[in-house]
């Protein structure tokens, strides 16, 4: 089952040519620079933009297709904007039971409580939207698409407006939704940190073309892709949480490589986990480093030295027991220790930022 899409648009100045089949599970990103037709392609899925030679198509219901074309409100979908549009004469309270209202009782698949819970709106229901903060509202409005009880949620650059403040408040709770529900999200963003945090796949897109699409992990450490030589370039990593160290307040996540240590977590052992790990934050050694104050060390194996857009960097790819890594170091670094394929050494992880599954 599969969102599948084939959409051509020419505009002055502008084409769109996207051939593509998207999972109807978890959270795929759309991911690229500002003007690559991200919004464009999102508002074709919703059907709030009209394009003449496009077909989508969501399990195998045909939505757009030729002469067919069913209009939005028939489109199982929720949609928010990267603006929140609540009604200014409502509270949150009325706001949401707007959402819940377009949906019979018996087709209801989330009730008001629990979006309420779920987006912590509880202290928030008798307010105006004139006394919400932008954060506040953008949850008003994700709390009121859900209760449509749409079979597809898109985002369209939802935080984007947020100060850092507030993107730091809403990023878990985005990662809650993620978790949670079993309403499989599209998100659009130009924000690697987002879709490294919320994103299971991603549709890498430039100048209105599928540049790539796929896992996202795989994609993050294609060296033939921009996104590793990005500033905050890495790769996500799957895990489990092995123990807690209540002396030194850290806790344990075994990976495919190994196990990392990071700041003690409030998670039951066994909870399933992803952890995000840097390319900066990644150094190399030919022999286990001693006497260091570098917790995270693990045995790697050399796949691929690249150049990186800076000449002074190379880019390094590694398997690391079953998962990919990414490492940025100094091109004379990578002289001084020889890298090449198939060099083995260890891997000195400086930082590792926990993510939910």
């Amino acid at each position: 089952m599969a969102l599948a899409l084939s959409v051509a648009l020419s505009r002055p100045g502008f084409s769109l040519l996207v051939e593509a089949e998207l999972p109807t599970r978890g959270v795929t990103a759309l991911f690229g620079r500002s003007g690559c037709g991200k919004t464009t392609l999102l508002r074709c899925i919703a059907g709030l933009d009209r394009i003449a030679a496009a077909r989508v198509s969501f399990n195998g219901e045909v939505w757009q297709d030729g002469g067919r074309f069913l209009p939005t409100h028939r489109r199982s979908v929720g949609y928010v904007f990267q603006e929140p549009s609540l009604f200014p004469h409502h509270d949150v309270r009325g706001n949401l039971q707007f959402g819940l209202a377009r949906v019979p009782p018996a087709q209801r698949r989330i009730g008001f409580d629990e979006a309420v819970r779920l987006l912590g709106l509880e202290a928030l229901l008798a307010r105006r939207p004139e006394q919400l903060s932008g954060g506040q509202r953008q949850r008003v409005a994700m709390a009121r698409a859900l209760l449509a009880s749409p079979q597809l949620l898109l985002m369209d650059e939802p935080l984007s407006s947020l100060d850092a403040a507030s993107k730091a408040e809403l990023l878990p709770r985005l990662e809650r939704l993620h978790d949670t529900l079993s309403i499989p999200i599209i998100y659009v963003s130009h924000a690697l940190g987002e879709v490294m945090r919320l994103a299971d796949d991603l549709v890498l897109l430039e100048a209105g073309r599928v540049r790539a699409c796929g896992p996202l992990q795989l994609l993050l450490t294609r060296t033939d892709l921009p996104l590793g030589y990005l500033e905050d370039g890495g790769t996500v990593i799957h895990g489990v949480i092995e123990a807690h160290d209540p002396t030194y307040h850290l806790s344990f996540v075994l990976i495919g490589g190994g196990r990392l240590a990071l700041s003690q977590q409030d998670l039951p052992i066994g909870h399933h986990v992803r952890v995000r790990v840097d390319a900066r934050d990644v150094s190399l050694a030919l022999e286990p480093p001693q006497r260091t104050s570098i917790t995270n060390i693990l045995p790697a194996t050399v796949l691929e030295l690249c150049a990186d857009g800076d000449p002074a960097q190379a880019l390094v790819r590694l398997q690391v027991g079953e998962d990919l890594m990414l490492a940025r170091v100094t091109r004379r670094s990578a002289v001084q220790l020889e890298l090449a394929a198939g060099a083995r050494l260890y891997v000195q992880i400086k930082s590792v930022a926990l993510m939910e599954p």
